[in-house]
């Protein structure tokens, strides 16, 4: 049996078996040996995928569930966190974005540059070092109780204003390739984006602590208060991609919005739906790796220099960003905002489906992609070592 654009249904339950099985197995492995359980569910993707054993294959179903995956994890974050503490570090997780996108897209362009790349594909390398994977580290946060301290909540409100950010220069680098830039509708998204963000960040707490309960008394069907936070869900994930930024933000901004309001089985249940989908995210990013276009020893010192590079530019720009908070939040603020999943792909993929990269840097940026987000949980790690799960280190106000 085949989907409509060619996928085989019949093998489906085959490959859901082989991803979720090995992810889980090689996080359970990871975790005995004193890492972080999101490294092995991203090997998994990389041992069954093309690069190694080539048993399952990347395919539209399997990207569908990826992106269902994350929406749910960032969803679940949100339930997490809470509205007015991520307002009080507004104006540090504003600052930490902005040189977050700014340094690391400089970096970018000028080590492309210093290898004679064209123009373009300079661009390109640096829209793929400026967004965040927020899905990344908010899992990590997120499985060692550290959602509530002061860094993570930096992290988790900085990863979300990048991530507009971030989009909004991949619409100026792919206007500019395809050579259609319109400014004015460049500045309207971002005045969207921005007004939504925020609206939904400051009224949509209040709003639905009014109107659940209402709705809730008018129905009758089981589990009521999960199907209406799942409805906010896709509904703020819809309206996220009709202004233009990723579908992520919006379910962040639901699950921020009902965190105080829904009871404790929502959270339990929005849990179990992450535990089933989120390997599926994780694992395709290891899917995407493949590790025959790096049999040219120029591609392999490039990539390495592009990996270095992507690092550090985070860890510089985002920890200067927060450099008033101390030295132990800036690191862990810095290491927090390193991963790029799911967004370096989207930019990798964008490029070679214009036509203005070639497959070598295509796979730098996947390989830069998978390294940094494996890279990430073991730096978070060691950054947070001093943390307690589930205590905040103090009460804070910033600005």
């Amino acid at each position: 049996m085949l989907f409509a654009d060619g996928a085989d249904l019949a093998h489906l339950p085959f490959e859901l078996l082989l991803i979720f099985g090995a992810a889980k197995i090689l996080a359970e492995i990871c975790e005995r040996l004193g890492q972080p359980g999101i490294i092995g569910e991203i090997l998994a993707g990389v041992i069954i995928g093309p690069s190694l054993l080539n048993w399952v294959q990347p395919d539209p179903i399997l990207a569908a569930l990826a992106q269902i995956g994350v929406m749910f994890l960032l969803f679940r974050v949100g339930l997490e966190a809470r509205g007015s503490e991520l307002l009080r570090v507004g104006g540090t997780a504003l600052l930490v974005a902005i040189l977050g996108v700014a340094i690391p897209f400089g970096v970018g362009c000028a080590v492309m540059a210093s290898v004679r790349a064209s123009w373009i594909e300079s661009f390109f390398i640096g829209a793929s070092l400026v967004a965040t994977s927020v899905g990344v580290t908010a899992r990590v946060l997120a499985t060692r109780g550290l959602v509530q301290e002061r860094a993570s909540q930096v992290i988790v409100a900085a990863a979300v204003i990048d991530d507009v950010l971030g989009l909004l220069v991949l619409a100026f680098v792919s206007s500019v390739a395809e050579h259609r830039l319109n400014v004015p509708r460049l500045v309207g998204s971002t005045v969207l984006a921005a007004g939504f963000t925020v609206v939904i960040a400051k009224f949509g707490t209040r709003t639905l602590r009014h109107v659940v309960p209402r709705v809730e008394q008018q129905l009758r069907t089981g589990e009521t208060q999960f199907n209406i936070a799942l409805i906010v869900l896709f509904g703020l994930s819809v309206l996220a991609l009709w202004i233009g930024i990723a579908a992520i933000v919006g379910a962040f901004l639901a699950g921020m919005a009902l965190s105080e309001t829904v009871k404790p089985r929502v959270h339990d249940m929005a849990q179990g739906a992450t535990e089933l989908l989120v390997p599926f995210f994780l694992a395709g990013i290891g899917l995407n790796l493949d590790m025959a276009v790096f049999r040219d020893r120029g591609t392999i010192l490039l990539s390495i220099v592009v990996v270095i590079a992507a690092v550090l530019s985070k860890l510089a720009g985002c920890g200067l960003g927060a450099w008033h908070l101390g030295w132990k939040d800036m690191m862990r603020i810095g290491v927090g905002m390193v991963p790029r999943g799911e967004v370096g792909m989207v930019v990798a993929q964008l490029g070679l489906s214009l036509g203005v990269i070639n497959s070598a840097v295509y796979a730098i940026v996947v390989f830069m992609t998978v390294v940094t987000t494996m890279a990430a949980p073991p730096m978070l790690k060691y950054a947070y070592r001093d943390c307690r799960p589930g205590l905040p280190e103090e009460k804070y106000t910033l600005s």
